[in-house]
């Protein structure tokens, strides 16, 4: 039997992996043989250098559209193989570089269009990924998708899909703590600086209306999305999917990786030191002064963030439409043919 970490990590984020890229057979595989979370980094990583070794050969090949394929299969389980594992950040640190570049790699072939952003706020280190729909030449709306506490620009690929489908641009983004952006500072409860300069980083882009700006965020990303909205105005309208009013509320009974996660990427000393700065990272004061309309989505199975801490956020919110899956889990990440069309449609129709 495995460990009680693995076990969780299965029992809470199995859905995940598989509706963020992650082939179900490679799931089975891979987490059939992990006993140790110790193991766990090592594991995914040895099945995304598979996928990697597949896209180098497709390449040689000449065969672009297969490796680009294999690229995004390698990008996600190097993702995943250190999302919340941070038993050795320099190995975590390894793990999302490969990440980043299988990734970069997999754009260079199937989205010439796709490219790099990088923006700079005080302290730290916006990195972003821009992709474009295809259009008759007319500037698009944007919209920048937030990760959480554990993800990254890197998860995204599939829902970026999702937008760019119904001709929105996405920006998917690393800020503080997160990814790329948590190499250069570590999660503020201020994440409205690393919006901010991105946003300023595309001002004078062509191919975009500016003026019909949106957010996604979810998980913790929801709590970013509706703190950029408080202090960012060229942000009109957000979806959050299950995210906390307050990230330090019910502390204690969080899912020990969540809190291990927290700890290395706010760089706390130890789990007290988490919980206090978790206790920053609050809607408080904050909500209320949100005027964008909102979409709050969440399930009611979630195990991470409980429903009832999402639905808070809803009701402090002035201009709020509120939606609970009575089967969703987390980020309802089991039900992704639900939320994600959901979200994106309601964006589209607030954008235009």
């Amino acid at each position: 039997m495995p460990d009680a970490r693995v076990q969780s990590a299965i029992d809470n984020w199995a859905s995940r992996l598989i509706s963020n890229g992650v082939d179900f057979n490679d799931f089975v595989r891979t987490t059939g043989a992990i006993e140790r979370w110790e193991d766990w980094l090592d594991a995914w990583t040895a099945t995304a250098d598979v996928h990697r070794g597949l896209a180098e050969q497709e390449l040689a090949d000449g065969h672009r559209r297969s490796a680009g394929e294999a690229y995004l299969r390698a990008a996600i389980s190097y993702h995943f193989s250190k999302f919340v594992w941070v038993i050795d950040p320099d190995r975590n640190r390894r793990a999302t570089e490969a990440a980043a570049q299988a990734l970069y790699d997999a754009h260079a072939l199937l989205d010439t269009g796709a490219e790099r952003l990088e923006a700079e706020f005080d302290g730290g280190l916006a990195v972003g990924n821009l992709r474009l729909p295809e259009t008759d030449g007319a500037p698009v709306a944007l919209v920048v998708v937030i990760p959480g506490l554990d993800s990254t620009k890197e998860e995204f690929y599939a829902i970026e899909s999702v937008f760019l489908d119904r001709g929105m641009a996405t920006l998917s983004l690393d800020g503080p703590g997160q990814g790329e952006g948590g190499f250069h500072s570590p999660i503020r409860h201020d994440y409205e600086v690393a919006v901010t300069a991105a946003l300023d980083a595309l001002a004078d882009r062509h191919e975009l209306d500016m003026k019909r700006v949106g957010a996604a965020g979810v998980s913790l990303g929801m709590y970013y999305a509706v703190r950029a909205a408080a202090f960012e105005p060229r942000l009109k309208a957000i979806a959050g999917v299950s995210g906390p009013y307050d990230m330090g509320a019910g502390w204690d009974s969080k899912p020990s990786l969540t809190r291990e996660a927290f700890a290395c990427y706010s760089r706390s000393a130890n789990d007290d030191e988490a919980r206090d700065r978790a206790k920053r990272l609050s809607l408080e004061g904050v909500a209320d002064t949100v005027q964008q309309p909102c979409l709050i989505v969440t399930g009611a199975r979630d195990r991470v963030i409980p429903w009832e801490e999402t639905k808070r956020v809803a009701d402090a919110l002035a201009h709020s439409e509120w939606v609970l899956y009575e089967e969703g889990t987390h980020v309802c990440n089991n039900i992704p043919f639900k939320y994600r069309p959901l979200i994106a449609d309601w964006l589209s129709d607030r954008l235009g």
